[in-house]
Order: C-alpha cells, then sequence, then structure tokens
C-alpha cells in the first residue's frame, strides 16, 4: 500500500513511543518525513522530530486538520482531556489509532462521531530498531481496509498481529512492559560475566546478541522454547547447572508475576 501523497499521518503526543513508531515507519520509507506531523503542549519531545524532519506544532488541532491517520500518543491519564479537545474536529475520513495503555476501545468510541474509524493498538519501544511486538484491535466501525492499512504501517516497526481486544491488556504485560525485564536480565547477564573477570563493553554486546540469537531460534525454528533450551543442555554440562540457579531463584515463577503484575495494572488504568 503506497502512502506517499495520499495518507499524512499524524501523532498526537510526542514522547518516546510516538517516536519509535515514526522513526520506524520513516525507516521503511513508506512514509517521507515530510507526511508526518506531531503535537506537544511544549518544545520538550519535539526536538527529536524536528530533526528528523517532521513537522511539529504545540496543536492538536492542527494535526487532526492535517493528517488522516491519527495516533493518540499520550499518558492514560492525559488522554480524556485530549479526546474532549480533538472530538469535534473528527470526521469518518479518519482512522484514530490509540496506543494509551488501557483506554479500551468503547470509551476511545463514546468521544468521537458515529462510524469514526477507531482502533487500539499497543507497540512498543523496540519500534525504533524495527523490532518491535504490536497487536491491534479494530472498532466497530473499523473495516478491512481499516486493518490493511494499519498492520502495512505498523509491520513497518516489526511484528504486527490482530488480536481480540481481551489480549492487549495480556500484550502490555508481555512485551509492551517486557522489553524492560529483557533490559533487566540482559543487564545481570553481563553483570555475572564482568563479576567472573569480563570487561562489561564486551559481556554487554555479548548478553544482547545471546537473547537477540534466542529469540530469533524461537520465531525461526517455531520450536517450544523449553525443547531448544532442552537441545543446549548436556548431562552434568555448565548449562544445567546454571539452570538448576535459575530455578533455585524462581526466575519462571518471578517472570511470570512480572506479567500478572504489568497486566493487572494495565487493567486498572483502563477502569479509571
Amino acid at each position: 500500500m503506497d502512502y506517499n501523497g495520499k495518507w499524512r499521518v499524524g501523532f498526537v503526543g510526542a514522547g518516546k513511543m510516538a517516536f519509535a513508531i515514526a522513526h520506524g515507519i520513516i525507516l521503511t520509507g513508506k512514509l517521507q518525513p515530510s507526511m508526518i506531523m506531531a503535537s506537544a503542549p511544549s518544545d520538550n519531545n519535539l526536538g527529536r522530530f524536528k530533526e528528523a524532519g517532521v513537522e511539529t506544532t504545540h496543536s492538536n488541532a492542527a494535526v487532526v486538520k492535517g493528517c488522516q491517520v491519527i495516533f493518540l500518543a499520550t499518558k492514560p491519564h492525559i488522554l480524556p482531556g485530549v479526546l474532549e479537545e480533538i472530538s469535534s474536529l473528527v470526521t469518518k475520513e479518519h482512522i484514530i489509532i490509540s496506543v494509551a495503555a488501557g483506554v479500551t476501545i468503547q470509551t476511545l468510541e463514546r468521544f468521537f462521531p458515529v462510524g469514526t474509524a477507531v482502533v487500539r493498538s499497543m507497540p512498543s519501544l523496540p519500534c525504533v530498531v524495527q523490532e518491535s511486538a504490536i497487536v491491534f484491535t479494530r472498532g466497530s466501525h473499523a473495516g478491512d481496509s481499516v486493518a490493511a492499512l494499519l498492520k502495512d504501517l505498523l509491520s513497518s516497526c516489526g511484528l504486527c498481529e490482530e488480536v481480540p481486544e481481551s489480549y492487549i491488556d495480556i500484550h502490555t504485560g508481555l512485551s509492551g512492559s517486557g522489553v524492560a525485564y529483557v533490559y533487566m536480565f540482559a543487564e545481570a547477564m553481563a553483570e555475572g560475566a564482568v563479576k567472573m573477570g569480563m570487561p562489561f563493553t564486551l559481556a554487554n554486546k555479548i548478553a544482547a546478541q545471546t537473547l537477540l540469537g534466542g529469540a530469533k531460534m524461537i520465531l525461526e525454528t517455531g520450536d517450544h522454547p523449553a525443547k531448544l533450551k532442552s537441545d543446549v543442555c548436556t548431562p552434568g554440562g555448565t548449562t544445567i547447572h546454571g539452570l538448576h540457579e535459575l530455578e533455585k531463584g524462581s526466575l519462571r515463577a518471578t517472570v511470570m508475576n512480572a506479567v500478572e503484575a504489568a497486566t493487572t495494572r494495565a487493567r486498572e488504568l483502563g477502569k479509571k
């Protein structure tokens, strides 16, 4: 699908997530920076967009008037005020995509004219390197063409899947927040190597590459992680001794608890 000259994409909110999505899209060449616009109340977050060649403004209304595809990328507690501000400017020609954690399709649709195409999505910061995991759910007036456009656009940023809305808060706990769990694990792996005498810069690179390689094996082989884990282990070898220590530290239960806690928090934000 060719966006150049046809679609302008706007970001209401210019934080890290908005920039990650915009940067991922620009990297593929599907949209030139001149076809993107971003708004924020101050210049604090607009500098990165300006450096990328994106038009910036302090007016949310200007973004809605000037773009057809609108990403709502504000904090959840700020979003209701933003929706009240822009709702009267939204038409059936717009596609509204919310990336605000916890805010439901039902809540979003209440603010817009009947027939507005509304989509709820949850990306993650690795959009900026085109390796995010993204899910989205269509509202009642977003048809197949909207889903196709969104999937084509967001696949610029990584894996993109359409899911039931009930999965989105779970995805927030698994992937949206989960990248932070991965960073913590990578940091711990590198620090373990430092403890044993390896320089941190080298240990950090090796830890990151190890995570990348492991993830690629899961995606490309389609094997269950438990099978891949077993393939690495040899009787009495180094790996099984390391895994025993992770089991003693309740790694799996702790990570499962982290996903549950983040999912629960996302659901709480939605209720607010």
